[in-house]
């Protein structure tokens, strides 16, 4: 081989020349068509919220890192809030922004890890059965307040019953138990949990049913979440406890049941109370009730003595009353004649009184015919007085009649709106006015306006033709 450069006739043929732009571009297409839309899982980190509402973060694992955007339409559909350090589940567009030629993942939707699809089937349908009304406190029953027998659903196996079964025997030893075995996990276990909760609700032996496993992966709570349990738990008609997993564990039956137990221990304490505080309460309820008993008849002997006391013999009693009957028999007759008397002297003094101003016809009429010629002279002097006024009056209101005025020479002018025309300053060439005389009227039009009075009559031109008519 030859030490010496190579010359243009040594390097292969040229080929093409693409701008980065392209190049990105190219590269974008075959990582979009190369892979579909799929599902990676990753710890969040390095996350931010632009003001745009998009969310940009990275998804690492123990070896890999790769930058994540979540568009605002997408993040907006989030039921949770995405934080750094949480361990997710994203349904992503592999891609490549072109601008900075970064390989990064458009994602379209998010889900927890840990929870998984079966977690959020347990959300969806809870979800579903609540806006049922499954769940509604107010269908929820009062559980029995003393028990004669306890119904429990779980399997033969299960270290739950064990302890239900020994709380039961320390608590409540005169409660009996009535059990409904049927497996809690596996294939087909719903079906059986529900049909015992049926057996259980249909026998109608005991007052109270208590439905119980003991902990275990949400895989294994899973037959307690679905949809046939939690609607046998609402149509049975014995009230029901749920005592399902440890406290931290919930499922739809915790929430269909008439009481959520964190344990089964607990469940079982809540199904009945324990003998020996229901002993107490009992040895407490027969002293008050002895106490009470002992008060009434001390109450009762001491009525007793008091109505002895009062007691009297009936001859006594009807010997009082009848001189009681005398006394008020007298006291009526005298009341009577007292009253007879008083209206007799009340009739008699007006009869006295009515004798006194009983009306004299012949003296009236000789009063009325003294009277009737005083009646007619004043009658006429007030007739004369009021024509003599009459006639004055009309005298005057005849002085001021405006046709007098106008029989003497003189008019009125009043504008288009009937307004008398007092001041030529209201008047414009060319304006319509009507003239009204003694005897008719004449519409006229303004020639010209003057504000001078050199053309009207002195008060005492008026005067003297006044004089003159």
């Amino acid at each position: 081989m030859s030490d010496s450069p190579p010359t243009s006739a040594d390097l292969p043929a040229a080929v093409p020349v693409i701008p980065v732009s392209l190049l990105n571009r190219l590269a974008r297409d075959c990582l979009e068509a190369a892979f579909p839309l799929c599902w990676v899982a990753g710890e969040v980190s390095n996350l931010s919220r632009a003001a745009s509402g998009h969310v940009y973060f990275s998804l690492k694992d123990g070896s890999a890192q790769v930058r994540c955007v979540m568009f605002r339409n997408r993040a907006q559909l989030l039921a949770w809030k995405l934080e750094n350090g949480q361990h997710v589940e994203a349904r992503v567009l592999v891609t490549l922004y072109e601008a900075r030629g970064d390989f990064q993942l458009n994602v379209e939707a998010a889900r927890q890890a840990g929870a998984g699809n079966i977690y959020e089937q347990f959300l969806r349908r809870k979800e579903k059965l609540e806006r049922e009304g499954l769940f509604d406190v107010r269908g929820k029953r009062p559980l029995p307040a003393f028990p004669r027998r306890v119904a429990i659903v779980t399997s033969l196996q299960a270290a739950a019953l064990r302890d239900v079964l020994s709380t039961l025997r320390r608590r409540a030893p005169h409660v009996g138990i009535v059990l409904y075995p049927t497996p809690v996990q596996g294939e087909g276990a719903a079906a059986r949990i529900a049909e015992a909760i049926r057996c259980a609700g249909e026998h109608g032996e005991c007052e109270v049913l208590i439905v119980c496993r003991g902990g275990g992966s949400i895989e294994d709570l899973w037959p307690f979440n679905e949809e046939a349990v939690a609607r046998a738990i609402r149509a049975c008609p014995l009230p029901v406890i749920s005592g399902i997993g440890h406290e931290t564990d919930f499922t739809i039956a915790d929430f269909a049941a008439d009481r959520r137990a964190p344990t089964p221990t607990a469940a079982a304490e809540l199904a009945a109370p324990e003998r020996g505080v229901l002993l107490a309460r009992l040895a407490a309820a027969g002293q008050a009730l002895r106490r009470q008993i002992e008060h009434d008849l001390n109450q009762r002997g001491q009525q007793l003595d008091w109505l002895a006391h009062r007691l009297q013999q009936p001859a006594h009693y009807l010997a009082r009353h009848q001189d009681n009957l005398q006394q008020l028999r007298r006291r009526l007759t005298a009341a009577l004649l007292q009253a007879s008397a008083r209206a007799r002297a009340k009739l008699d003094g007006a009869a006295h009184r009515l004798l006194l101003v009983r009306p004299d016809p012949a003296r009236q009429a000789r009063q009325i015919a003294s009277l009737a010629p005083r009646l007619r002279g004043a009658w006429q002097r007030a007739a004369q007085a009021r024509t003599a006024e009459l006639a004055r009056l009309a005298a005057a209101l005849a002085h001021l009649n405006p046709r007098a005025v106008l029989a003497r020479g003189y008019s009125v002018a009043v504008d288009q709106r009937s307004q008398v025309i007092r001041d030529s300053s209201l008047l414009e060439p060319g304006q319509q006015i009507a003239v009204f005389f003694e005897r008719g009227h004449a519409d006229a039009a303004v020639l010209t306006v003057s504000e001078d009075d050199g053309i009207a009559l002195s008060g005492s031109a008026i005067a003297s033709a006044a004089g003159r008519e």
